[in-house]
């Protein structure tokens, strides 16, 4: 896990017990952030954030779909054909008026204006699997960032395979995504209270829902100074 975000990240499951159809995800979300056995454990998560205890059903549930049809890292293969990350998989270092210490990857994933920030494509930035990159990559708010890609690529690639479920068609032999994810966001009546009362782009949460094992995983993090690593 990426050191700064120790602590302050959490992975959640939760069971339901009928059957999920993706045109019902925002009820869907409605529901998870109403039930009681949800509410029990998130409530005890609110020392990790400034927010107040989620310890009642929300008002009101955002829940936005993000795509989540990659089943390889190929996405991130423009990282290397685009001089973002070098054949040995050091990131390119790259002057900024703020940052002493900055790199042409941080660039690519922060700044629209960059040169290499559609390096990799629009709709492929959407992707659950680049998000998830992303946020690895950012880290929270103490961060020593690594020289080479090759953890924020392989941490993306073990927690990926943990959060989302695939299926092989026995025809085709084709792999494809079965799960749906959903960013959330829930509000009580002072405002946003889960994952986080500040909006930030590192405090962060997501259902992963598997419609066939009827699992639910709750992947979340709350922008902050983590654990130190000892």
């Amino acid at each position: 896990m990426v050191p700064s975000m120790l602590g302050r990240i959490s992975v959640q499951s939760y069971s339901f017990d009928r059957n999920f159809r993706p045109y019902n995800s925002d009820r869907f979300a409605q529901c998870f952030f109403r039930d009681p056995v949800v509410l029990s454990s998130l409530a005890g998560m609110s020392k990790l954030s400034s927010s107040a205890p989620l310890d009642q059903p929300a008002v009101w549930v955002d829940a936005q779909p993000v795509p989540c049809t990659a089943v390889s890292m190929e996405l991130f293969d423009p990282l290397y054909s685009c001089g973002i990350v070098r054949p040995s998989g050091h990131m390119v270092k790259c002057f900024h008026d703020v940052y002493p210490d900055y790199d042409e990857l941080r660039q690519m994933l922060q700044e629209e204006e960059s040169e290499n920030y559609y390096a990799v494509g629009r709709a492929e930035r959407e992707e659950f699997l680049f998000r998830l990159f992303k946020h690895l990559c950012l880290g929270g708010e103490l961060c020593q960032y690594e020289d080479t890609v090759e953890p924020y690529i392989s941490t993306t690639r073990r927690i990926y395979k943990d959060l989302i479920s695939v299926q092989k068609d026995p025809e085709t032999k084709k792999i494809s995504v079965v799960s749906t994810v959903l960013k959330v966001s829930a509000r009580d009546e002072s405002g946003r209270c889960f994952p986080g009362r500040p909006e930030e782009e590192q405090t962060f949460a997501y259902l992963v829902i598997d419609p066939h094992k009827r699992h639910v995983t709750l992947f979340s993090h709350v922008h902050g100074v983590g654990d130190l690593e000892v």
